[in-house]
């Protein structure tokens, strides 16, 4: 089985997840980005990627562990989850972005 779609949720101020989506279609593979403000609505966000057709999921900029077990349970599991991670020369640069 191919990769043909999959989601992308991410935390940004002001996003709002049913109006910060953005579609890359190549064709061969649809990449759904989506917004959100807080890390819990990114399991309403997940929820929907995966009704939708996602066969995987990516969670960056502010999901870790705790948020990606929340969504993986809230999805019970449907499709793979990962989260983006920095390695620890990046962690005072990371620190200071969020901070």
């Amino acid at each position: 089985m191919a990769l043909t779609h999959w989601g992308f949720i991410y935390t940004a101020a002001g996003s709002d997840a049913s109006n910060s989506v953005n579609v890359v279609d190549t064709g061969r593979c649809r990449t759904v980005l989506v917004g959100v403000e807080k890390p819990e609505e990114g399991i309403e966000a997940a929820r929907r990627l995966v009704d939708e057709g996602a066969q995987l999921i990516e969670l960056c900029g502010g999901f870790g562990p705790v948020w990606a077990g929340r969504i993986i349970e809230a999805i019970e599991g449907a499709v793979p989850v990962g989260v983006v991670g920095y390695g620890p020369e990046a962690v005072d640069q990371v620190h200071a972005i969020f901070s």
